[in-house]
């Protein structure tokens, strides 16, 4: 059939304000169900009605696409959206967001990866939800998905680190102090072997302690200090979020986490590194500063987000 829509350029001042915040969320999340979109966009409406109404407008347009749930998970028949080429060049045109080179296809929004990526949606939802009710920050663009890290120091095999997304949150303390705080998240559905997890907590210490090599022209050890000082004023903590899995199964791959992390000199003898896990049922139901994160290294003694000891 023949479409009726023109392929020129769409101007953002033809969107509504609320279909201008939804295209740069689906191009940096880029598979999003749509109770999703109504926690971040439109909260104060019980029913995403108005919000449907503004999707289908931009699927008219041809700037996002939608697809059916795998499995109904989130209820039966609710669409899972993601953005269309046409889309990217209007938010990439906008330059409000990083551009990334990752596009999602429509076999790839119906693939096995669709319910890993809900899944990291929904634990940036669960913190942006908890931001608004503590009165802190963490905005739905405040997170972002599979950044590469370059790791090249000759130890193993992978030549990137790729956390399941980097995650930004401003809290304000009681003593009125601004305290910013970065996450590197892996969102675990207990799918692979818990072997893999480990490898992932030796790359993250690989990644704390590396060093790039020096350029060219300037003498070894002239100012050349760790990769992760030129883009995070610390190094991250790194937050295990285990989503969909029973409690004894959770339970079974924080011990092994932890013993993994015990056998490997690397990860429990690195200081930068700090590693907690948790539930993305227990985060959204008592929210990041409740002691809901078993640390993986140390006294396994439940604390909260920032993974500190009892006696810190």
């Amino acid at each position: 059939m023949t479409s009726i829509v023109s392929d020129a350029p769409i101007p953002a001042t033809g969107l509504t304000l609320l279909a201008q915040e939804a295209l740069p969320l689906l191009y940096q999340h880029r598979l999003m169900a749509t109770s999703q979109l109504h926690q971040l966009l439109t909260p104060h409406t019980r029913r995403p009605v108005y919000l449907l109404r503004q999707l289908n407008l931009l699927r008219t347009l041809r700037l996002v696409d939608a697809t059916s749930h795998r499995n109904g998970r989130m209820g039966r028949g609710e669409l899972l959206w993601y953005i269309t080429p046409r889309g990217v060049e209007v938010v990439e045109r906008a330059g409000e967001v990083t551009a990334r080179a990752y596009r999602i296809s429509p076999e790839a929004a119906v693939s096995q990866l669709q319910q890993h990526t809900l899944a990291v949606v929904d634990t940036g939802v669960a913190f942006t939800r908890w931001a608004r009710a503590l009165g802190d920050e963490c905005d739905p663009l405040d997170w972002q998905p599979e950044l590469a890290h370059r790791i090249r120091d000759g130890a193993g095999d992978d030549a990137f680190l790729i956390p399941d997304s980097v995650l930004r949150y401003t809290r304000s303390t009681e003593d009125g102090r601004r305290q910013l705080l970065t996450f590197f998240v892996e969102v675990d559905r207990a799918t692979m072997n818990v072997a893999r997890l480990g490898k992932k907590l030796t790359a993250y210490a690989r990644y704390a302690g590396y060093v790039p090599q020096s350029l060219p022209g300037r003498a070894a050890g002239s100012g050349v200090r760790e990769a992760w000082r030129e883009r995070y004023p610390a190094f991250p903590r790194l937050l295990i979020v285990f989503a969909g899995a029973s409690v004894r199964t959770v339970q079974n791959r924080v011990n092994d986490l932890r013993a993994l992390a015990a056998a490997d000199a690397r990860v429990s003898r690195t200081s930068t590194l700090t590693v907690g896990a948790t539930t993305l049922e227990l985060l959204r139901v008592h929210g990041p500063f409740a002691p809901i994160v078993t640390p993986i290294v140390g006294d396994p003694v439940p604390t909260d987000i920032l993974v500190r000891g009892p006696g810190q």
